[in-house]
Parts: structure tokens; sequence; C-alpha cells
């Protein structure tokens, strides 16, 4: 089996005021495990990010994409796994119809709700610059387990109080 890629596409389908969630619950080993977060995946060899972010949402929700925007560049960097390079993305746009996901359970959950559920403290940071219609953005998300050490925004570094404002 090929290596898997540390290129990943990270997509928040929007309806309305409801961003449309996976709730990680189905593999065992599992970084994201009990966390919710957005649908995406690792490329595939010679994918673009478009064609990565289209595949990984159809095998993913059952929904082609027709309407999508590349928000920003999120390095993930674990202690416990390999840094990955997410390609975020956010969709307004899509035909189908939802289906099963073996990944976990997909939920549309409220834009004003998503801060209450368990996402990873740098989630938050750049929910917020979504929020704030930030047209583009670079983040450096640095985990000691699921505890955020260190976050680096456009290439400044934020103080863990500005994580709660970037």
């Amino acid at each position: 089996m090929a290596e898997k890629s540390c290129m990943t596409t990270l997509c928040y389908i929007e309806n309305k005021e409801e961003y449309l969630m996976l709730h990680r619950v189905s593999k065992k080993h599992d970084i994201n495990k009990d966390k919710w977060i957005g649908v995406g995946g690792h490329f595939e060899e010679g994918e673009s990010p478009e064609e990565c972010l289209l595949r990984e949402v159809y095998e993913e929700t059952g929904l082609t994409l027709t309407s999508y925007r590349f928000r920003g560049l999120v390095t993930f960097s674990p202690d416990t796994a390999p840094t990955e390079y997410m390609c975020l993305y956010t969709a307004d746009g899509y035909e189908g119809e939802i289906g099963p996901c073996d990944e976990g359970q997909l939920e549309w959950v409220k834009k004003e709700d998503v801060l209450k559920l368990n996402i990873w403290e740098g989630d938050r940071i750049f929910f917020r610059l979504m929020n704030e219609g930030r047209a583009f953005f670079s983040l450096k998300l640095e985990y000691e387990g699921d505890r955020l050490v260190r976050a680096v925004l456009d290439g400044e570094e934020l103080t863990m109080g500005e994580t709660e404002e970037a």
C-alpha cells in the first residue's frame, strides 16, 4: 500500500446557518477519534487540491460540490503523528443526497453551536477567521496530545490568549 500523502483537504459544507459536521466515531486508531471535524482526506498520487476535495467529499457524504472556496492552508503539527498540510475549503453548493459515511456520523450543526462541540482547539481559530470573512490565511497549529501549544497566523505567532480572538 502506498504511503499516505502529507497533503489533505478539509471542507466545511454550509447550508444556510449550518455546517455539515463529521463526528469521528468509527475508526479505532484515529487521531480525530470522538472529535467533530469537516469532511476530507489525503491526496492520492497526482491529484490537485480540488480533485482531492471533490473525491473525498463525494466518498464521505455522497454529495457533489458545485460551489466551493479555498479558504486557507492549515499546517497541523501533532506530536503523535506526521505533520499534515490541510487545504481548507468551505462549500455552499452541492447536488445529491447525504449517504452513510464509514468515517463516522454526519450531522448538520448550527454555526453558532459548532464551538460547543468536541473540536480541535485550533479549529476554533480558523472558524473565527472564516466567520470574519478572512479572504485567505496560513495557520500553523502545534499540538501536544489534544492541547494546542503554539499557533502561528500568517507568519505571526499568536499568544494563547490571542487564539481566542485571532
